[in-house]
C-alpha cells in the first residue's frame, strides 16, 4: 500500500471523530482564525482539505465554494455540514498536490490546517498558485514551527509520534514556500508563541 493510500485510510477512520478532538485545541490556539481567513474570500472560492466542512459557516454570503479532500469519509461530513447550513457547495475527491482543475479557475483559494498534512506543501502551494486567476488571493492558517527555541524542540518531539501516525507535520513554516512560488504576502500574523500563523497572499496580476 503505497504511503498517501495509507494516509487516505487513517483519515478516513479519523475522520467522525475530527470535530470533537479537534475543539479544545481550535479554542486555545485557533481563535477566530477560521473567521479571519473565511471572511476575506471572494468570488468563485476552492478551499483546499476541506475536511469535515468546519470553515462553511464562516464564508460571506454570495461566494462559490468549491472544497477538495482526499478523504471521501471527510466530504461526506463536509456535504451534511453543508445541507445543514443550506449551503451550495461542490465537494470533490481530490489530492491537493495535483489539482484537477484548470489554470486560472478561482478568484480565491483558502486552506486552513492542510499544509501540515501534505507530504509534498511545495507541490500543493505550487498548484494553488497555478489554479488562481492573476490577482487573486491565497488565505492560509495553520499551526507552525515556533520562533522559540524551546517550544520548536517540543514540537520535533512530537512530530515523530503525529507524522507517524497522522502525517502531520508540526515544524513547517509555509510563509517562505508562498514566497518562492511567486506570491506576495500581504498580511501575516503569528500567534500563539509562534505556533500558529494566518497568512493573507496575491497572486500578481499579468503585466499590461
Amino acid at each position: 500500500m503505497g504511503g498517501d493510500e495509507r494516509l487516505r485510510q487513517v483519515w478516513d477512520r479519523y475522520a467522525p471523530r475530527y470535530d470533537r478532538d479537534i475543539g479544545v485545541f481550535e479554542r486555545l490556539q485557533l481563535g477566530g482564525g477560521r473567521a479571519w481567513v473565511c471572511a476575506q474570500a471572494a468570488g468563485e472560492v476552492l478551499e483546499v482539505a476541506v475536511g469535515t466542512g468546519l470553515n462553511l459557516a464562516h464564508y460571506p454570503a454570495g461566494v462559490e465554494v468549491t472544497g477538495v479532500d482526499f478523504s471521501p469519509v471527510m466530504l461526506r461530513l463536509a456535504g451534511r455540514r453543508a445541507a445543514e447550513l443550506g449551503r451550495a457547495v461542490v465537494l470533490t475527491e481530490a489530492d491537493a498536490q495535483a489539482l484537477p482543475f484548470p489554470d486560472a479557475s478561482f478568484d480565491t483559494v483558502v486552506c486552513t490546517l492542510g499544509l501540515c498534512g501534505f507530504p509534498d506543501e511545495r507541490a500543493a502551494i505550487s498548484e494553488m498558485h497555478r489554479v488562481l486567476r492573476p490577482g487573486g488571493r491565497l488565505l492560509l492558517l495553520d499551526h507552525v514551527g515556533s520562533h522559540h527555541a524551546p517550544i520548536r524542540w517540543g514540537q520535533r518531539l512530537l512530530e515523530k509520534w503525529t507524522v507517524r501516525v497522522l502525517g502531520d507535520h508540526l515544524t513547517r513554516r509555509p510563509l517562505p514556500l508562498v514566497e518562492r512560488a511567486g506570491f506576495v504576502v500581504e498580511r501575516a500574523e503569528r500567534l500563539k508563541a509562534g505556533t500558529v500563523e494566518r497568512l493573507a497572499a496575491r497572486k500578481p496580476a499579468v503585466a499590461g
